[in-house]
């Protein structure tokens, strides 16, 4: 590689020359759109870009002429038109025209705002997420897994860059995320009250952790841990950092707005932290990850932990039952999801059927025997790991599924529907069982832009086979940025009349989305609905307190972090707040605090809301 200046974009990426020869920079294109949706595929600069498909080429042209005539009509210029809600609106109109009627839009939402609104989420939707993830402040940010995927690309996921349902090759998700100008510091409290709080609808949010670790093993290899002390030295976030986070949203909203998983760590070598985690930091409900080598079966301080299953009646058992010995009245009375199991399974693509890599086959015996407690299935069980090409293969190869077992598969099934591995028969397994639950974090983001007949049939099937009251909304965010995208897109994605009729799905209602986006988990976690913030055309933080259940975050919530919060959060010793109304302190990477309409709410809505639609990628130029 040859000697670039220092902090170039050349020296930033992993092309060579020959490489570069054939790219161009995204923001230095002069193609004349910036679009809200990228029409292109669009690199962070590892990996090379693949050309624009002759179906992206489609909707470009589409989306250009849409917006060359709104513009002209209402007396403004493209590049103005394109960063309001009419040029979202035209972005879905043009897929739409291009591949099919996914997305509910009219086009009298590329003229008036009010229409936009009107079709989007509405100002009274009740949302719960329950899939937040956020990072101690000491650590730059994550792996690039699901930061890439959002963006673009993961390298490793799609390594022959193969195309997926529409055409496009390792399309970004969130197209904010593209060029995310706040890059290390994006999973960090601060920006996540912005993104979650303050940039989306999301009234409750649940804020979750991985533990998952691996620790170098002394030979360039890395080993499991074992005790929860090294396991959480290793993780993004400990357990009494979920919880300081949650206390810190509760109290400069004055309500509830956050709620935080307890870390599930199973066996019998693990009890004494479980009783710690239930008397000191009182979680509202648990997480646990199968797949994570968190379950410590023997006393012996030398042994590793290990993966562990649901129904393990050695290792998960002694858990339960150390939870359900908590689950007084009072207990119950304040934390109505003590007894709730948030497990994650799925997105193991190479995984045969063991449970311990995320196969459902270990759900029944545990519902089955805790049918006080609840199973909420995070993922689904989708078994492609962000990428469903595998899934998409799966509705297509003509292998129906009409039941749990093994029998229940084959070709031209009566009542059968495309065997989605694993997550149909995640959906047959748990229909008798009504404590078991679909959530769809990742999931769904994975496959709303890129498969969406993947998308339609995964809801067709839950609602179809488990009923729609079983079916939670999680965003998996601030992975994939604000979830505010993956709000607009479920209220506005529809399966298509013809896959419904062929299957027998029900519609999915704007009832279903009700129940799917927010009422099902306020039914689970007993979360009053009937008063919650809207935005009040102030943006989506909420207006005026007006005696409401849930009030709004304040917009200056940086300048309320306490000394305590900082230390637990592990802030950096200079850090300084930013985004302040007003305040000389503005962050540089924030547009609405630098052009002074910072000051009001409304002004930061009207700013915040429209996205500049830069890319500071690559782009391929040259085949």
């Amino acid at each position: 590689m040859p000697s670039y200046p220092k902090d170039s974009r050349e020296a930033d990426s992993w092309f060579s020359d020959e490489q570069l020869a054939k790219l161009i920079p995204a923001d230095a294109a002069d193609d004349g759109l910036a679009s809200p949706v990228p029409t292109q595929m669009v690199s962070n600069g590892e990996y090379m870009p693949e050309p624009q498909t002759r179906q992206q080429k489609q909707v470009e042209a589409r989306l250009k002429e849409l917006a060359d005539t709104a513009a002209k009509k209402l007396g403004i210029t493209r590049r103005t038109f394109l960063h309001g809600s009419g040029g979202m609106a035209a972005s879905f109109i043009a897929m739409n025209d291009v591949f099919g009627k996914f997305f509910e839009v009219r086009k009298e939402e590329m003229f008036e705002p009010e229409a936009f609104r009107e079709n989007g989420p509405p100002r009274n939707l009740f949302v719960f997420d329950d899939q937040l993830h956020i990072i101690r402040s000491s650590q730059g940010g994550p792996g690039s897994t699901l930061r890439d995927w959002a963006r673009g690309r993961h390298q490793n996921a799609n390594p022959l860059d193969l195309p997926d349902e529409l055409g496009g090759i390792n399309t970004p998700w969130n197209p904010a995320m593209v060029d995310d100008p706040n890059l290390r510091s994006s999973w960090h409290l601060p920006n996540f009250i912005k993104w979650v709080y303050l940039d989306s609808q999301v009234t409750v949010g649940l804020l979750t952790n991985n533990n998952s670790a691996a620790l170098p093993d002394g030979s360039g290899g890395s080993r499991p841990p074992k005790n929860v002390f090294e396991s959480e030295a290793a993780e993004g976030l400990t357990a009494a950092q979920t919880m300081a986070a949650r206390n810190f949203i509760n109290r400069v909203a004055g309500s509830q707005r956050a709620m935080g998983h307890g870390q599930l760590y199973t066996g019998i070598g693990n009890l004494d932290y479980m009783r710690y985690q239930i008397e000191e930091l009182k979680p509202d409900t648990w997480k646990g990850y199968n797949i994570a080598t968190a379950a410590k079966v023997d006393l012996d301080p030398n042994s590793d932990m290990r993966r562990w299953r649901l129904d393990d009646e050695a290792v998960a058992y002694p858990t339960y039952e150390l939870i359900d010995s908590y689950a007084n009245r009072e207990k119950m009375r304040q934390y109505p999801g003590f007894r709730t199991l948030c497990v994650h399974k799925g997105l193991s693509t190479n995984a045969g059927r063991e449970p311990e890599l995320g196969h459902p086959m270990d759900i029944p015996k545990a519902a089955t025997d805790y049918p006080h407690f609840n199973f909420v299935i995070y993922h689904a069980c989708i078994r492609p790991g962000f990428w469903v090409l595998n899934a998409l293969d799966d509705v297509r190869s003509g292998r129906l599924r009409n039941g749990p077992g093994e029998f229940d598969v084959g070709v031209g099934l009566r009542d059968g529907v495309p065997d989605i591995l694993w997550s149909t028969e995640f959906a047959y397994i748990s229909r008798p069982f009504p404590n078991v639950y679909a959530e769809i974090g990742t999931t769904f983001a994975s496959c709303v832009i890129t498969f969406p007949t993947v998308c339609a049939h995964l809801f067709g099937q839950w609602m179809k086979i488990m009923g729609e009251d079983r079916i939670v909304f999680g965003s998996d965010s601030v992975h994939y940025g604000s979830p505010q995208w993956q709000i607009e897109a479920l209220w506005r994605f529809e399966i298509p009349e013809a896959i419904r009729q062929q299957w027998g799905y029900p519609p999915l209602s704007k009832g279903a989305k009700r129940k799917i986006l927010g009422l099902n988990a306020a039914r689970l976690y007993k979360l009053p609905v009937g008063g919650f913030v809207a935005d009040d055309d102030v943006g989506f933080g909420g207006g005026e307190d007006r005696g409401r259940v849930y009030k709004p975050v304040p917009q200056n919530y940086q300048q309320l972090f306490d000394d305590e919060t900082k230390r637990i959060m592990e802030f950096p010793a200079d850090w300084q707040p930013c985004f302040l109304p007003g305040g000389p302190n503005t962050c540089p990477t924030n547009p609405f605090a630098q052009d002074g309409m910072s000051k009001l709410k409304r002004m930061y809505a009207e700013a915040g809301g429209r996205p500049d639609n830069i890319r500071r990628g690559w782009l391929r130029r040259f085949l």
